[in-house]
């Protein structure tokens, strides 16, 4: 493993050799790199959403290579190397674990989930100590660029372990039933589209807060209604393809009866 990890640095340091390096990688910078980070942690996800393992390992290759490339930028601008980000996240991962790598005794994956919130708590509050600054919100950490559903999640988890939460997902029904007549009362008096937006904005993170309560990752799940939602719609055009004819070609009531047949199938 080190063999390849030492080649992987290798073929980095090459790419953005000044003298004989490749003209594009050497244009790129944190910021113009930071888009493909993203986009190749989506593939990860992905692939372990498709069950398959040779992409996944593929796709893994290419994520680790984002943090070379990042690594390689500040080992030129002599602030660290990859060598000493690994050295952070193994300490990290020492001194969230004492259940493993000392004395302290964890015997669930949820007691585990808490004690790892406090330790990232409890580090939050040295750094803002250290650097003079004020105490931490709970909130703190949980950054802007996130998807947003995901985002909604983290903060609804942060404010939850202060006390701010509904303990029975019937409540939070409730308030999804208030944002949707919301919702509808805007829609109906013509509202501007801001006032829309706003409500529609509610009526998302109560639906994530009911995910949140009743332990489904509103990510994964959308996710898997956007595959469900792919699967489906291919088999109406499959089915319009039989007689000649393409979506664009069919009315909505015709492609609505072939969508309860593709559910019928499936139920199959």
């Amino acid at each position: 493993m080190a063999r390849n990890t030492d080649r992987l640095l290798d073929i980095m340091a090459r790419l953005r050799d000044p003298q004989n390096g490749c003209p594009w990688d050497l244009e790129q910078t944190y910021r113009t790199i930071a888009p493909h980070t993203i986009e190749e942690a989506y593939e990860v996800a992905d692939a372990i959403e498709k069950g398959d393992m040779a992409a996944l390992r593929e796709e893994l290759g290419d994520l680790l290579f984002q943090v070379v490339y990042y690594s390689q930028f500040a080992r030129e601008e002599g602030l660290f190397d990859f060598d000493e980000v690994a050295g952070v996240i193994a300490d990290k991962m020492i001194s969230r674990h004492p259940h493993v790598f000392g004395s302290e005794e964890i015997r669930t994956a949820e007691h585990q989930t808490s004690r790892w919130e406090e330790h990232k708590a409890a580090e939050r509050a040295a750094k803002a100590a250290a650097q003079g600054q004020a105490p931490p919100s709970a909130l703190d950490g949980v950054i802007a660029g996130l998807p947003a559903l995901t985002r909604a999640l983290k903060l609804q988890k942060r404010a939850a372990r202060v006390g701010f939460d509904w303990t029975d997902a019937r409540d939070i029904l409730d308030k999804i039933e208030e944002e949707v007549g919301e919702l509808r009362a805007e829609i109906d008096g013509g509202a501007a589209q801001e006032r829309v937006a706003d409500e529609l904005g509610d009526l998302l993170f109560a639906l994530v807060n009911l995910a949140r309560r009743l332990e489904v990752d509103p990510e994964s799940a959308l996710r898997g209604t956007n595959t469900k939602f792919e699967r489906r719609f291919h088999r109406i055009e499959d089915l319009l393809g039989e007689q000649g004819r393409k979506p664009a070609d069919a009315t909505l009531d015709e492609m609505e009866a072939f969508w309860q047949q593709a559910k019928r199938e499936e139920a199959k």
